[in-house]
């Protein structure tokens, strides 16, 4: 399997895991308010069918992949490919993909500190306002809604702010390449797939 080839500069890895430990911390606090945790629910988010749409995700994400052990990372390589092609036959059948990532190991993430940002603010409730000024409602996850059903008082998590940042990050990355390198539209497994991301 193709590795990272070192495409990021220490210093941009940095304010990636910053933005990161942020995302983690806010996620952290608005949990912690509704007293929620993840701890023996009956479902996985992890066999949720997510589409990420950064460079800066996505190399990140081969950051983390390119410190595991070979015989690991050839793991990770087979199960990606047979996701892509479960979720793509699930898609030909006009089905929501269940299929579980391929980084998940015994039920849990196999790369948690580079997880990408919907892996690390779904669930809660959250709500993002566009750069048009409209404001987006996620409700969260089954488990979540059932505690905010009974406490309305509860602040839902802004994503606007990590959004913004993660965009920062973007743009730093891929300078004058920003308005011609082909948009990004792809799940973990593909990005795994297709190897480190090129411009």
């Amino acid at each position: 399997m193709k590795r990272d080839n070192g495409l990021l500069k220490p210093e941009f890895t940095k304010l990636v895991a910053e933005l990161y430990r942020d995302m983690e911390a806010a996620y952290d606090q608005t949990a912690k308010a509704l007293d929620f945790s993840c701890s023996a629910c009956p479902d996985n988010c992890c066999d949720s069918y997510f589409m990420h749409h950064t460079y800066t995700e996505w190399a990140y994400l081969w950051h983390g992949l390119k410190t595991l052990e070979e015989s690991r990372l050839q793991n990770i390589g087979e199960n990606a490919a047979r996701y892509v092609v479960e979720s793509e036959a699930a898609l030909a059948r006009g089905e929501q993909p269940i299929v579980m990532c391929p980084l998940n190991s015994a039920g849990l993430c196999s790369l948690y500190s580079y997880r990408l940002m919907i892996c690390r603010l779904h669930g809660v409730p959250a709500a993002f306002t566009r750069p048009d000024g409209q404001k987006l409602e996620f409700p969260g996850c089954f488990r979540c809604q059932e505690l905010v059903a009974a406490d309305n008082a509860i602040t839902p998590l802004d994503r606007t702010q990590f959004f913004r940042r993660l965009v920062s990050l973007e743009i730093g990355l891929l300078g004058n390449r920003r308005m011609t390198a082909p948009k990004v539209k792809l799940t973990i497994a593909q990005m795994i797939v297709n190897g480190p991301p090129t411009f």
